[in-house]
């Protein structure tokens, strides 16, 4: 009885094959990358203040005083959604007396914004929030929007996982990306807060799905060393790549709609690729497809140049996994033994909590002091040394040491920036960037130890139900940020404890390092204590 790995092991680690797949693959990622977290700029809140019509007949000293004062952040400020009554105002105008000398404004009575709002063009043109008014009393709208953003990736990744299974990864990986595609268009057109936010739910379902099955693929088409590349550097560099480009659009379009469209556009370039990459031969031989499988295998070869043997699949040989096949898994098979079970609770606990950290910071960078653009680019451009350090720690050391030195690392820091003094704003956006890198590596390194622990037969369902639990925690991260508005520390002293004790969850899984992919249940590794 030969296994997957032995049959192809005739191709080699490396060849042209093998780079055509982890580059186009890698680059097909890159659009999940500005459109996940296109929401911190479409969404954009700039300075507001309740718009005076000129019909109010007051005087420009009248005009100047006709809003509040407010304590925020130990600064007093115009009122974001209270104005003094006009009728009165109007009265002492016409009336000739003065603001402040002749009139005591404390005493005013206030009414809301009755007239809409005035919003600041310093950051943004025009933003979802300027042209729904989603502030004061429906400032709620916009960490919505993120929110069922998130919960169509909720949606895809507990659909995707079964679609891949039963339909093959490539067929799902393209018709995902065609959706993702095509409902940002339509986004673009959106006639209200309604439509735009049903719309980015589908987007998010697309989003998720192209990212899970390209991950799918990668991971069941490359040989054993070059998986962990490929899974931590190869997809998750390209992603943080796509992130980069988003503050760099975000820069030069300032008006929603247009930057929208010009993040749609190139999910276009990926079309080709249907003829490139081609269909996992793992999930081919799962299916009993041989024939199809040995085709691929020889373009393989012809393209890496080797001559590959005359017969590559024997069905007699490969009869093991035939006879799994006639056994159907579903979702319970994850609960089947008291050990799948604990290692399924654990790492939905884990992704979840890591998800929050990670989407809790990235969505926060408009909140850090400074240019919102660049906070924006030093979040992306943190992800590629923390990919890159995750990589390493996955090829040379223990999977739970790494990761929880990452977590603690993250939580940590993010527990440190309640003692920083307010005017040394740069080293608290130092502190933030330096938990991001860590949560960051441990996201990337948790999909790897994630995928070697459950065994073939449900991996992707396992893959899939965790990833399902990092929704969750995506779900909730637009109101961890929300809760900034009335604490700026609060998100980080939640995040950061959080981080802290899922560090110390990861010490009890099992060890991965260096042992084989289990195939069947009975394979899989014991979970510590």
């Amino acid at each position: 009885m030969r296994d997957y790995e032995e049959v192809s092991a005739f191709l080699g680690e490396w060849g042209r094959f093998q780079r055509l797949v982890f580059f186009l693959l890698s680059a097909s990622i890159i659009p999940n990358g500005f459109n996940g977290l296109s929401i911190v700029f479409l969404a954009g809140t700039p300075a507001h203040r309740c718009a005076v019509p000129r019909e109010a007949n007051l005087s420009g000293e009248w005009l100047n005083a006709s809003i509040p004062l407010e304590l925020r952040g130990g600064r007093e400020e115009p009122s974001r959604c209270r104005r003094y009554r006009l009728a009165a105002l109007a009265n002492f105008s016409a009336l000739g007396l003065r603001p402040g000398s002749d009139v005591e404004l404390g005493e005013l009575e206030q009414e809301p914004c009755l007239d809409g709002w005035e919003y600041s063009r310093d950051v943004y043109r025009s933003t979802i929030v300027t042209e729904w008014n989603l502030v004061c009393d429906n400032d709620w709208k916009g960490p919505l929007s993120t929110s069922l953003f998130f919960v169509g990736v909720l949606l895809g990744s507990f659909i995707s996982g079964q679609l891949s299974d039963k339909f093959g990864r490539k067929n799902v990986l393209f018709a995902t990306m065609a959706m993702q595609t095509g409902f940002s268009f339509v986004q673009v057109f959106s006639t209200s807060w309604e439509m735009f936010s049903v719309f980015f739910l589908l987007v998010g379902m697309g989003q998720i799905s192209n990212y899970v099955a390209a991950f799918v693929l990668g991971t069941e088409i490359l040989g054993k060393s070059i998986r962990v590349l490929f899974c931590t550097l190869g997809v998750c560099i390209f992603y943080a790549f796509g992130y980069m480009l988003l503050p760099l659009f975000a820069y030069f379009i300032r008006d929603w709609r247009m930057l929208l469209l010009a993040l749609t556009l190139p999910g276009l370039l990926c079309i080709p690729l249907w003829w490139v990459i081609p269909e996992s031969p793992r999930w081919l031989i799962s299916q009993g497809r041989f024939q199809e499988a040995e085709d691929i295998l020889r373009k393989a070869a012809k393209i890496n140049g080797i001559t590959p043997p005359d017969v590559i699949l024997d069905p007699s040989e490969l009869q093991d996994v035939d006879s799994q096949r006639q056994q159907t898994y579903t979702i319970l098979d994850l609960m089947k033994t008291r050990n799948i079970l604990t290692i399924t609770i654990m790492s939905v606990i884990l992704w979840m909590i890591i998800s929050v950290g990670y989407f809790g910071l990235s969505l926060d960078t408009p909140n850090l002091h400074g240019d919102v653009y660049l906070n924006c680019f030093l979040s992306a451009v943190i992800e590629v040394p923390a990919y890159i350090i995750s990589w390493l720690l996955l090829r040379n050391l223990p999977r739970r040491y790494s990761m929880a030195a990452a977590l603690f690392l993250g939580g940590c820091v993010l527990l440190f920036i309640q003692l920083v003094p307010s005017q040394f704003r740069a080293v608290s956006i130092l502190l933030v960037m330096l938990g991001k890198f860590g949560i960051t590596s441990a996201f990337s390194m948790v999909y790897v130890y994630t995928a070697e622990l459950y065994p073939t037969v449900v991996r992707n369902m396992g893959v899939g139900a965790s990833s399902m639990a990092s929704r969750l925690g995506s779900i909730l991260s637009p109101y961890f940020v929300y809760l900034g508005a009335y604490d700026r520390f609060l998100p980080y002293i939640l995040m950061g404890s959080l981080t802290v004790l899922s560090g110390i969850l990861t010490l009890f899984l099992p060890e991965s390092y260096g042992m084989p992919l289990p195939d069947t249940i009975e394979q899989m590794l014991l979970v510590k204590g």
